[in-house]
């Protein structure tokens, strides 16, 4: 740092988490940028301070996994109101996924829609999915050449029936585009369901008039994640392609994975917040706001997931949040009705509220997950995804002391529905910080500037 220009913010008294250990230090801000670390930074060497006594200072949340519907279904989410919830919950990038949009993002001029529907109105930094689906496989490399930060398939159906919507990968499709991506040095995403199985069970279920929360957990077993998980790697074996499955469900799963790694394949793994705070017990209870695909776990697969958190067998938990109006969660039958978690804004509070304060796992190994790993995986890491000299200055600030109960009123996102509402939250999210400057704070709520960036 040049000269005596002054800092345009000090953040001081922080417990900040850096990678490897959590460390009492002041940050030194300069036009966006980390660029002092120390103690006892003096207060009067910048334009601002903020003191954060009491509160814990992580990199904001990297949210891989976001649905924010536009262009074309901006009445289900949109990026100001999807990317508000993410700030207020302590979020400073996400990758949008290529649906549910319409159209989705299979080719460049879709891209293009995207990027002009979310210019100007994101709160925080983006980047954007693009997607692998049969027919289009000839739209990769310029998608790759677009700026795209890897592709997503789905192997089984992502459940929207109109003719311009998202569909599943067929063999050949997963094959050739493993082939193609591999070749661009991309990832490829999997949503791991096979289809031939959930969808005789769904089928069976429906024909015998078995329509309930219980019988739409067993038609989607975790012999169906299963099978997915090993044909893509036995897949991406044959091509060398990059993988990353996206919300898996099951500790089997992440050991397949695992083992596969241990191989030497290049495999990343996530999970949701869903499937280490709730349980398919809590269906009855919470109804279609908690239906998604894998759907929720019984309490003991969902402590094997805590395990794996615990033993660094996980990559990345992302929020999948997948909204949508509250007439498509009010079906007759719960197969009929939309599957999609809209969680935007309780990732940070449920990972460090469940797996710091309550379960004692340590912070930078959550802050890696939630950012670190992330970053790593998707070519952000140069700038974001951890607090050292020279990052950007994306920051959430944490109060570990504050519990609250979630109500629907708290929510940023456009419809407001989620099955967190009524449960506690064991930490609260203080302010975020984007580049700098605060994009959230609990008193005053998510700033009026959307100054979020599209980072290539």
């Amino acid at each position: 740092m040049g000269g005596h220009r002054k800092l345009d913010l000090i953040i001081q008294n922080g417990d900040v988490v850096l990678k490897d250990r959590v460390a009492a230090l002041d940050i030194g801000i300069l036009a966006g940028k980390i660029v002092q670390l120390g103690e006892g930074l003096d207060a009067g060497s910048a334009a601002a301070v903020v003191d954060a006594a009491g509160l814990t200072v992580m990199p904001g949340m990297i949210d891989v996994h976001v649905h924010l519907n536009e262009p074309g279904l901006g009445e289900w989410e949109g990026f100001e109101t999807g990317s508000a919830a993410l700030a207020a919950g302590g979020c400073t990038t996400y990758v949008d996924m290529p649906l549910n949009g319409i159209p989705p993002t299979v080719t460049v001029s879709a891209m293009q829609q995207k990027l002009a529907a979310a210019q100007d109105r994101s709160h925080v930094d983006y980047a954007l999915w693009g997607g692998l689906v049969p027919g289009k496989l000839h739209e990769l490399e310029a998608l790759h050449e677009a700026g795209v930060v890897g592709f997503k398939a789905f192997m089984s159906s992502p459940g929207d029936p109109g003719e311009d919507a998202f569909r599943e990968v067929d063999d050949y499709t997963l094959l050739e585009g493993m082939k193609i991506i591999a070749g661009l040095g991309k990832v490829l995403a999997l949503h791991a369901e096979s289809e031939p199985i959930v969808s005789k069970l769904g089928q069976a279920m429906r024909a015998s008039g078995r329509l309930t929360p219980a019988d739409y957990v067993a038609s989607r077993p975790i012999v169906a994640e299963l099978e997915a998980v090993n044909r893509a790697l036995f897949y991406a074996e044959q091509t060398g392609c990059k993988l990353h499955f996206v919300h898996i469900s099951s500790a089997a799963g992440v050991e397949a994975i695992r083992k596969a790694r241990l191989r030497g394949m290049d495999v990343t793994v996530e999970t949701c917040p869903h499937y280490l705070v709730l349980t398919s017990s809590d269906l009855d209870r919470k109804g279609a706001a908690a239906k998604c695909s894998p759907p929720l776990r019984d309490d003991g697969e969902r402590e094997k997931l805590w395990d794996a958190v615990a033993a660094g067998d996980l990559d990345m938990i992302s929020s999948d949040h997948s909204p949508c109006p509250v007439s498509m969660k009010e079906a007759d039958n719960f197969f009929d009705a939309w599957g999609g978690i809209a969680g935007a804004q309780s990732s940070v509070e449920l990972v460090i509220g469940e797996g710091h304060v309550r379960r004692g796992i340590p912070l930078p190994l959550l802050s890696r997950l939630l950012s670190g790993g992330p970053a790593e995986r998707f070519g952000l890491q140069s700038a974001k995804g951890e607090i050292r000299i020279g990052m950007d200055a994306d920051l959430v600030l944490v109060d570990l002391n504050k519990t609250y109960i979630l109500e629907a009123a708290h929510l940023y996102h456009r419809h407001k529905h989620s099955p967190y509402i009524s449960e506690t939250m064991h930490c609260k999210v203080a302010a975020t910080y984007l580049a700098g400057r605060r994009v959230y704070d609990a008193e005053q709520g998510v700033s009026g500037r959307m100054q979020g960036r599209w980072v290539r």
